[in-house]
C-alpha cells in the first residue's frame, strides 16, 4: 500500500496522482481495441473465433459460439440447493428494487391546453456482458439480466467467456438462465462487445449494451458508441472507504483487500481519513489478513499500484477529495454517516456504516452492483432498470390549443428566418392567423 500524509511537503502533488487518468483512457489499450474492433467490423465471425483463441480462450467454430440447451439443462442439473437458495435470495431484491425504479408513462396539459407527456418502452434487443476470466461474475448475471427482464426487453443477449475446453462456468450459466437470458455466447472481451454491437452471421446486432468488464472490453464500449448505445463504462473495481477515527480497522482492511482480488491489476482502492492512527492500523491489519487470502499475489499487485491509505487535515478535505475521484464504491465509517453522505455528489454507489460493506452490493442488497468507474461518476449514474426502456416524447394539440401557442411560432420563426416552419402551423388556422 502507498501512504500519503497530509503533512508530507509534496502532498499536493502527490494527491494529483491518485486523479490522474485511469485504464478507461489508457492509449494502448485503446490503440489494441480499435485493432480487435476493426476485425471483427471487416472480418466478423471468423474474426470472433481467431480472437478468442488467441486471448486464452478455446478454439471453437462458430455453430459452437452458442451455449446449447443441453448445457442450460445440465447447468441446472449441477444447481445444488445452497446455489439456488443464494440465487433466489440475491434475485428477489434485485427485481423488487427494479420494480420501483421502473419508468411509467405520464401525460400533464401544457400552458396552450394540448397534451404533452412521455411513454417508455423497453428495448426490444439487448446485449449483456458478464465477466467469466479470471473469476466467473455469477453475481453479475444477476445484476443486468433481471432488469432487462422486468423492463420487459424480448431479446436478452448474454456474452461471457470460456475457459480452453470451451467450457462456461456451470453456476453462471444457471444464474443467466434463471434471470432471463434468452442467448447465451461462449465469447468474451472486445471481440465480443463488437460482435453485439456491429453483428456477425451468428450474432445479430443488438440496440444496447450493458455490463462490465476489464480495461478492453470498456475500450471497446467507448469506441463502438454510436453503432449501439451504451450503458456507462463500467472498468476495473474501485472502493473508498471515508473514515474517522471511530472505524473499525479490522473492517476497512478487509473491504480494501476484497475490491483489489478482481484480478486486472487496474483495481483501485483508497482509504481517506483524519486520522493518522487509523492508517497505521488499517496497513497493520492488511499485512496480517493477507496470508490467508487466496489471491494474495494479485492483490498486492493492484495494492502496490493503485492502493492508497491518505490522511488529509480536515474531514470537509476527506469530502472534496472524495468528489474528485469519484469512486465506484464509497463506504463511509464516520460518526453521522448518513448526514456526511449528503456532501457526496459523484460516487457510484454510497454503503453507509460499519455493517454496510461493499460486498453487500456486489451481490445481495439490491442495486445493481454495475456502477461506473475510472471518475466516470461524475457524469454517470450505475446501471438502473430505466435504461432498458426506451424514452419517447408525445404532443397532441386540437384547433383551440395550436391557436393559443400560434403567436409564439411565428415569433419563432421570423427570429430564425424559417418561414416554412411558421407556415407549417399557420396555415392549419386559415389566413390571417
Amino acid at each position: 500500500m502507498n501512504v500519503l500524509l497530509h503533512t508530507e511537503p509534496n502532498f499536493a502533488s502527490r494527491l494529483q496522482q491518485l486523479a490522474a487518468d485511469s485504464s478507461l483512457f489508457d492509449p494502448t489499450i485503446e490503440q489494441q481495441t480499435r485493432e480487435i474492433v476493426d476485425a471483427v467490423r471487416v472480418r466478423g465471425d471468423a474474426a470472433v473465433l481467431e480472437l478468442t483463441e488467441r486471448f486464452n480462450g478455446p478454439s471453437i467454430t462458430a455453430d459452437q459460439m452458442a451455449v446449447t440447451q443441453a448445457e442450460l439443462a445440465t447447468a441446472a442439473f449441477k444447481a445444488d440447493e445452497s446455489l439456488r437458495a443464494a440465487v433466489a435470495d440475491a434475485s428477489k431484491n434485485i427485481v423488487a428494487f427494479a420494480k420501483r425504479s421502473l419508468r411509467k408513462k405520464w401525460k400533464m396539459r401544457n400552458s396552450h391546453g394540448a397534451t404533452v407527456g412521455e411513454k417508455f418502452d423497453p428495448i426490444t434487443r439487448v446485449g449483456v456482458y458478464v465477466p467469466g476470466g479470471a473469476a466467473p461474475l455469477v453475481s453479475t448475471a444477476l445484476m443486468t439480466i433481471p432488469l432487462a427482464k422486468v423492463a420487459g426487453c424480448k431479446e436478452i443477449v448474454v456474452c461471457t467467456p470460456a475457459n480452453k475446453n470451451g467450457e462456461v462456468n456451470s453456476a453462471l450459466l444457471y444464474a443467466a438462465k434463471t434471470a432471463g437470458a434468452t442467448e447465451i455466447y461462449r465469447i468474451g472481451g472486445a471481440q465480443a462487445i463488437a460482435a453485439m454491437a456491429m453483428g456477425t452471421v451468428t450474432i445479430r446486432p443488438v440496440q444496447k449494451i450493458f455490463g462490465p468488464g476489464n480495461a478492453y472490453v470498456v475500450a471497446a464500449k467507448r469506441l463502438l458508441f454510436g453503432h449501439v448505445a451504451m450503458d456507462l463504462l463500467p472498468g476495473p473495481s474501485e472502493v473508498l472507504v471515508l473514515a474517522d477515527d471511530s472505524a473499525n480497522p479490522k473492517f476497512i482492511a478487509a473491504d480494501l483487500l476484497a475490491q483489489a482480488e478482481h484480478g486486472s491489476g487496474h483495481e483501485r482502492v483508497w482509504l481517506v481519513t483524519t486520522s493518522a492512527k487509523l492508517i497505521r492500523a488499517v496497513l497493520q491489519q492488511i499485512h496480517s489478513q493477507m496470508p490467508k487470502l487466496k489471491r494474495r499475489d494479485l492483490i498486492e499487485r493492484a495494492l502496490k499500484k493503485n492502493g492508497w491509505l491518505i490522511q488529509v487535515a480536515t474531514m470537509d478535505d476527506a469530502v472534496n477529495l472524495t468528489n474528485n475521484l469519484a469512486p465506484e464504491h464509497l463506504e463511509i465509517m464516520t460518526r453521522n454517516a448518513a448526514l456526511l453522505s449528503e456532501k457526496i455528489t459523484t460516487a457510484g454507489a454510497i454503503f453507509l456504516g460499519g455493517y454496510s460493506p461493499t460486498v453487500l452490493g456486489d451481490y445481495v442488497a439490491g442495486p445493481s452492483h454495475t456502477l461506473p468507474t475510472g471518475g466516470a461518476g461524475a457524469s454517470f449514474p450505475g446501471l438502473t432498470v430505466d435504461q432498458f426502456q426506451r424514452r419517447t416524447s408525445f404532443v397532441e394539440y386540437n384547433r383551440a390549443a395550436l391557436k393559443r401557442a400560434i403567436s409564439s411560432v411565428k415569433k419563432f420563426g421570423e427570429m430564425e428566418g424559417l418561414d416554412a416552419h411558421a407556415r407549417s402551423a399557420t396555415i392549419r388556422l386559415g389566413r390571417g392567423a
